[in-house]
């Protein structure tokens, strides 16, 4: 297969898509993001006394124990949320997978450009790295940039676009790939893809 005039591997950039298959990697890797921090007290944990509210009988109320009882405002929560870690692993061949899926899914659709470098200078420059996009006519979609390795000049030049996210190799993942409308990828870094998706 060939992208632009570039001949890439038909087994990393022209698979057959399954969505299923890019779901699951996409749930599995939101669920790794998620903190878990989340709680709540229950009964036991809320800073009330465990004195009976009023006796049991001969008040016409209703029979309340402790005030920090899950039914009264302020008490503790019933079956609330507890901190926890939502990550579980994955395959790493259905990872592999996914990977070539979501490049192949770009390849396919015209939506990667592969360039042999981008010119931003000795320092970091926002302008420049605008000027790139609108040579390449993809200034207003979102666009994620693969680098060979992390490169801060190019990661600092467009860390200021609110559509542009900058990726090493070794950092290139489905969700971002999925979230992208166009993939830059530098010719260098075609080689750093293969042996992700072979080794």
């Amino acid at each position: 297969m060939k992208i632009g005039r570039i001949e890439v591997k038909d087994e990393v950039f022209n698979v057959k898509v399954k969505k299923h298959v890019l779901w699951e990697v996409v749930k599995w890797q939101l669920a790794s993001r998620r903190q878990g921090t989340h709680s709540t007290k229950t009964r036991g944990e809320v800073n009330y006394s465990g004195r009976k509210i009023l006796p049991q009988k001969g008040t016409g109320n209703a029979r309340h124990g402790d005030r920090g009882a899950n039914i009264l405002v302020g008490g503790g929560v019933a079956h609330g949320p507890r901190p926890r870690d939502y990550s579980y692993s994955l395959p790493k061949k259905v990872r592999k997978l996914a990977l070539k899926m979501a490049l192949s899914d770009k390849a396919q659709n015209k939506n990667v450009v592969i360039v042999d470098k981008i010119e931003i200078g000795d320092t970091p420059k926002t302008k420049k790295a605008l000027e790139f996009l609108k040579k390449k006519k993809i200034d207003s979609e979102k666009v994620l940039v693969v680098t060979p390795e992390k490169d801060e000049l190019i990661m600092k030049s467009f860390r200021n676009l609110p559509n542009a996210k900058v990726l090493p190799v070794e950092g290139l993942n489905v969700y971002d790939i999925l979230w992208s409308d166009k993939l830059v990828i530098l010719k260098g870094a075609l080689e750093g893809i293969y042996k992700r998706v072979e080794a």
